[in-house]
């Protein structure tokens, strides 16, 4: 009978590590980065790149910081032998960045690859042979000290090779590849081994970089292995202890940190992940998860879409978007509760404060994305979203209660399309409600209910100066049903006189609530008003109005307000 899935798998033993001291430590300082995207994750496209992609990748690694960048894997192919030399023989490595290059730990393959080094100022070579004991049993049928042996033999020949070129800075790198499914003393073998003989000194270092090349533990197992290693490993002052995770688990980004606090040096991975099965892990979301614990990553992020953007065009794969922190969708809240709480908490940020918006955990301004789309309306949200894209793209200041209402049109045309709803569309919805509620006819009489249309007004006595202690006669010119219609009023101040001329049309006005600011800036400057009123003791309704000074936006804002009530009550209001 065939196992169960319990029973055909087992889990990976502990790590004996009774002492260990990792889950104490903090990262205080962020790690050598070591970007394998032109070759590691290159030899994962389904259509690798060509040297102009890999050119122009190449180029965006060195703008956003990374000084470690393995280019290629030489003797795999003409296409990258001939890749790393013309970057050498072009000039486009810069002083401060080291390029590495990887080999199998074969002879031919060795040599091949170190001729391609040919000139450089300074280069990693890495070289590696798995080790594992499923490796040497199923794959080479090798002893554990025939396997050392590939190991040791490939550094002699390296060191070999490299001394007769001492042109070249040569930077020693070896993987115990499968290190992660292989024994810790057998690992320590080989790198002591290894290690030996390149004879590496604090000056002169060599890299050990212990890759779960198949993640098949729990984190905290791989940070146990890392930092057995770093307490046991010999001439540990002379290596750069580095760890190469893969992403087979999910956990590739919780495996390097909980590495870098056992005691890890240098990170190698991919930018958004890319490579072989599930990839890599992500140097994007690592370094930016750095970043938001206070801590420098040493990389530019700052404009991440256009870093997004290269990287999707020479993979030929697209970012998730929902991908941490660079994805179309990361900063984005369609729940009303999410939008409701990052709309207060943008509001009350100061740029000199401890970044605390609810829901972002870190300003997406610092990777150059804007707040436009981190608020998006759907038939889920609710009106902290709709508001603050009014505000975002409109700048208008809805008052809480005008929100409220506001939102259940804009959810009833949600759920009627179900489609997400737009800054541009929610600003029609309501420029319809509001600023221009529109006439209206009763379906069974065919009647045309009354609409008020502004047409001017003026101060009768310029000698006033407006205030709420002064009468202020005030004439407002109108349409009503088409018909030109002049009122007055003469009341203490702005308002009063407004709604003394509308109530002489034997129209009962109640103004309950009532809010203005500026739209726009300098000579274009507007103001909106927004009222809530009550007419003839009908339900309370909201108007607003536009208008290039704040009386004229004050009568507008009522007298749509007054449509909206004559067009909900299905009556004509008197003339």
């Amino acid at each position: 009978m065939s196992l169960t899935p319990q029973e055909k798998y087992r889990p990976f033993p502990p790590v004996p590590l009774p002492a260990r001291r990792w889950p104490d430590r903090l990262i205080s300082q962020a790690p050598i980065w070591m970007s394998t995207d032109l070759r590691d994750g290159n030899q994962a496209l389904i259509e690798p790149m060509n040297a102009t992609k890999k050119l122009e990748f190449f180029e965006m690694l060195v703008r956003i910081g990374i000084k470690e960048i393995e280019v290629a894997f030489p003797s795999a192919s003409d296409t990258d032998f001939d890749f790393v030399r013309k970057l050498i023989t072009e000039q486009r490595i810069p002083d401060d960045v080291t390029i590495e290059v990887l080999t199998q730990a074969r002879p031919d393959l060795i040599r091949r690859t170190i001729d391609s080094l040919q000139g450089a100022r300074r280069a990693i070579i890495h070289v590696y042979n798995p080790i594992a004991p499923a490796f040497r049993r199923i794959v080479f049928d090798k002893s554990r000290e025939q396997i050392k042996a590939i190991a040791t033999d490939a550094t002699r020949l390296i060191k070999q090779l490299t001394d007769e070129r001492p042109e070249t800075a040569w930077v020693f790198e070896y993987s115990p590849e499968t290190f992660s499914m292989a024994e810790l003393d057998f690992s320590k073998e080989v790198c002591d081994a290894v290690s030996a003989i390149w004879q590496p000194s604090p000056e002169r270092k060599m890299i050990i970089n212990l890759p779960s090349t198949v993640e098949c533990s729990t984190p905290n197992v791989y940070a146990d292995q890392i930092e057995w290693m770093h307490t046991h490993l010999e001439r540990r002052d002379a290596i750069v202890l580095s760890v190469h995770p893969h992403n087979d688990r999910g956990t590739a980004v919780a495996s390097a940190e909980l590495a870098l606090m056992a005691g890890a040096d240098r990170v190698e991975g991919c930018l958004f992940g890319n490579g072989e099965r599930t990839g890599n892990v992500d140097l994007v979301t690592l370094a930016l998860n750095l970043t938001t614990q206070g801590v420098a990553s040493g990389l530019d992020f700052s404009d991440i879409d256009a870093v997004r953007q290269c990287v999707e065009s020479c993979n030929q794969l697209p970012v998730h978007p929902r991908h941490p922190y660079v994805g179309d969708l990361v900063f984005t809240a369609f729940s009303g509760s999410h939008q409701d709480a990052i709309k207060k908490g943008l509001a009350q940020q100061r740029p000199d404060a401890i970044w605390e918006v609810p829901y972002l955990p870190i300003d997406p301004a610092d990777l150059g994305r804007s707040y436009d789309a981190v608020i998006r309306v759907n038939s889920q949200s609710g009106k902290g979203g709709m508001a603050f894209l009014l505000q975002q793209e409109y700048g208008l200041q809805l008052p809480r209660r005008l929100q409220i209402e506001f939102s259940r049109a804009v959810q009833a045309e949600a759920d009627r399309n179900g489609l997400e709803m737009t800054a541009q569309s929610i600003y029609a919805i309501f420029c319809q409600h509001y600023l221009n509620p529109a006439k209206h006819t009763i379906p069974a009489a065919g009647a045309t209910l009354a609409h008020y249309v502004y047409q001017s007004h003026q101060i009768l006595n310029h000698s006033i100066t407006p205030s709420e202690t002064t009468q202020l006669p005030l004439r407002i010119n109108l349409l009503h049903h088409a018909q030109p219609k002049t009122v007055h009023g003469a009341a203490h101040g702005n308002n009063a006189s407004v709604l003394q001329a509308l109530q002489s049309m034997g129209i009962e006005i109640k103004l309950m609530d009532q809010h203005q600011h500026s739209l726009g800036t300098g000579p274009q400057t507007e103001t909106v008003s927004y009222v809530e009123l009550r007419v003839d003791e009908g339900n309370s309704q909201f108007g607003v109005g536009i208008a290039s000074d704040a009386l004229s936006a004050h009568i507008l804002a009522i007298l749509n307000a007054m449509n909206r009530a004559a067009n909900e009550t299905g009556l004509a209001i008197a003339a």
